[in-house]
């Protein structure tokens, strides 16, 4: 069959999906084309309905009714596997010490003991938490280089959506268990979604995410994932033998950074920059995340695949309106900062926004900082001496 017809037959039978028309005739109308769907046909036909406007929370709605129907087509795609520990074959790795994660937890819900063992099964819910490196080497490495190959591939931003929907689903699941009355049809039903939202991840990821992958990313590339892997963690699975790649600073011998405020090396630049107790990411006119710095205990993880990345794609989807706003009003001249704070694993954050702007008054992008105020918040007096922490 010709695939523009396919396509155009799929993205038929999404839309009736989203129209919530009839299931069966639905199926049979398009029967031919389902059953022929590639992963690289997923993620174009659910590109193209972003495209047409719907939001990925639109599209999480039937995402699993569609998948179901395209999962026969898609178990038999044949696809090259990924070399053992490149960057795609941990992942797969890490997915299947997810899975074992999970089967030591199964046996506790189907011996009805989770009052008993309410310890131990709050124990394993918060080592979950771990697997939230996994989602993020997806989303701060991975995505990116797959989104410079094909626009069909900021479809992902659905996927971001569901490793979002996993994170609140674990969450809570935590609350429950820490409640002093222990409500068994509220965590029935959490339970399951919980197993549901990350077994359903796994699916996705090695149906259609994975073999897509392998047929655009070249061997190289792989190579720069691992390297920038490393300083995210591997869940549930011994680290890996990847090298770190180092920087070769001899490279930029005898370059100047010169201001009528001084002179300094490309050395010190990196080093006073990286020094600051902040994280800072510039995006520039155009949108584009062009730097970020590397404190030692960077806030938000960045990785050098986001460089040249559009700003839309490296928050959440459901976030991408604040940030749209923010660069409108900075562009029009309305407005020259915007700040927020937040909570994170304990930790009280602070995020600020800065337009810049040239000698001219010329929007030139936008400074983003972010800075952990949690003990700066609690200071008090003064400190006149020097006093070691």
């Amino acid at each position: 069959m010709d695939r523009n017809k396919r396509i155009e037959d799929l993205k038929a039978y999404v839309q009736g999906v989203l129209n919530r028309e009839e299931g069966k005739n639905l199926y049979f109308n398009y029967k031919d084309s389902l059953d022929q769907v590639s992963p690289q046909d997923a993620f174009e036909v659910f590109y193209s309905k972003l495209q047409d406007g719907y939001k990925p929370k639109e599209i999480l709605e039937i995402l699993d009714r569609v998948i179901n129907v395209f999962h026969k087509s898609l178990s038999e795609y044949k696809w090259k596997k990924p070399k053992e520990n490149s960057f795609l074959d941990i992942l797969m790795k890490e997915n299947r010490a997810l899975e074992r994660k999970l089967d030591k937890i199964r046996p506790i819900l189907l011996d009805k003991k989770v009052r008993e063992k309410k310890d131990l099964l709050l124990k394993e819910l918060r080592e979950l938490q771990e697997f939230d490196a996994h989602y993020l080497k997806k989303e701060n490495i991975l995505f990116p280089y797959l989104e410079r190959k094909d626009k069909s591939f900021e479809g992902l931003t659905i996927m971001w959506s569901l490793h979002d929907e996993a994170r609140k689903d674990i969450a809570k699941m935590i609350e429950i268990l820490e409640k002093d009355k222990f409500d068994d049809n509220e965590f029935n039903v959490q339970i399951g979604k919980l197993f549901f939202s990350l077994l359903g991840i796994v699916h996705k990821e090695e149906y259609i995410l994975f073999p897509a992958a392998m047929e655009v990313i070249e061997d190289h590339e792989w190579d720069e994932m691992n390297a920038q892997s490393l300083e995210y963690g591997f869940p549930f699975i011994e680290a890996p033998p990847i090298k770190e790649r180092e920087l070769d600073i001899r490279a930029f011998d005898g370059m100047t950074f010169k201001t009528d405020t001084g002179e300094l090396t490309f050395e010190q630049v990196l080093l006073v920059f990286n020094a600051l107790p902040v994280d800072l990411s510039f995006v520039d006119e155009n949108d584009k995340l062009r730097y970020f710095t590397r404190p030692k205990d960077r806030i938000f993880p960045r990785s050098p695949a986001a460089i040249g990345r559009d700003v839309r794609n490296c928050h959440p989807a459901e976030s991408v309106h604040v940030v749209e706003e923010i660069i409108e009003e900075f562009r029009s001249g309305r407005k020259d900062k915007a700040t927020f704070w937040i909570n994170l694993k304990g930790r009280l954050i602070l995020i600020q926004y800065f337009a810049l702007r040239d000698s001219s008054g010329e929007y030139k992008g936008v400074l983003e900082v972010s800075q952990d105020i949690t003990d700066i918040k609690v200071l008090e007096g003064e400190r006149r001496l020097l006093q070691w922490e």
